[in-house]
């Protein structure tokens, strides 16, 4: 699929799969195309050539079908600030149809963490608790496929080991396309990889492959080298 603005081409005719049970590290400088081929994946942006198949849904054709087995953490997360943490997450199950909305908002309130914070504004959050806010609307309504673009923005140390356990977690039996930054998470989550840069694919692999083809076992290093 491809996407361009205008002159400028974005997403260049890029194609790639993620299977289930897996976390693909979907990586590349700032500008490469990471948001827009995520947009692309996630239903909010239409491609300006091809396709996407996303849980066996046509992207162009079935996004609402689509959409619907998607849980999407954008890179700014969108939050009502002015909403009550647990108001919020019961406002995404009622907008996702969900039966029993109030175990589904405890539920994911444990998992993500928020316990203390729930009662609490959105707006008097830190970005740490914004960012697990956001991770809860992603994954309320159970989804199969999950798209996390810089899950772990802001978080402390502490946080982060939480919400990289429970990213593993929901990696086992789901779809999960993850884009980072930071390449020990990359390391600690991901089996395969892929690298974007100026809107083109320039790595489809796995982490071990990658490191024996670059004869380092640096990812930073391969990441510099096609990327530069």
């Amino acid at each position: 699929m491809s996407k361009s603005y205008g002159k400028q081409m974005a997403v260049n005719q890029v194609s790639f799969t993620a299977e289930p049970g897996q976390i693909l590290g979907f990586l590349g400088p700032n500008g490469a195309g990471k948001s827009t081929t995520m947009k692309i994946l996630s239903g909010y942006l239409q491609p300006s050539s091809g396709t996407a198949v996303v849980g066996g849904y046509d992207s162009r054709l079935e996004s609402l079908d689509m959409k619907r087995i998607i849980g999407y953490l954008p890179e700014n997360t969108p939050l009502y600030n002015d909403m009550y943490v647990k108001e919020f997450l019961g406002f995404v199950a009622n907008t996702y149809q969900l039966s029993n909305v109030a175990e589904k908002v405890k539920d994911v309130i444990e998992k993500v963490g928020l316990g203390a914070e729930q009662h609490k504004k959105i707006a008097m959050l830190s970005k740490g608790y914004k960012q697990r806010v956001g991770l809860a609307q992603a994954i309320i309504h159970d989804p199969a496929i999950l798209i996390l673009d810089e899950p772990t923005s802001g978080l402390d140390p502490n946080q982060l080991m939480d919400i990289r356990k429970l990213i593993l977690n929901l990696g086992v039996n789901k779809t999960v396309i993850l884009s980072t930054h930071i390449m020990q998470e990359v390391e600690a989550l991901c089996e395969k990889v892929i690298i974007i840069n100026k809107g083109l694919i320039v790595a489809d692999s796995s982490i071990s492959d990658l490191k024996t083809q670059h004869k380092t076992n640096s990812l930073e290093e391969i990441f510099k080298n096609l990327t530069n």
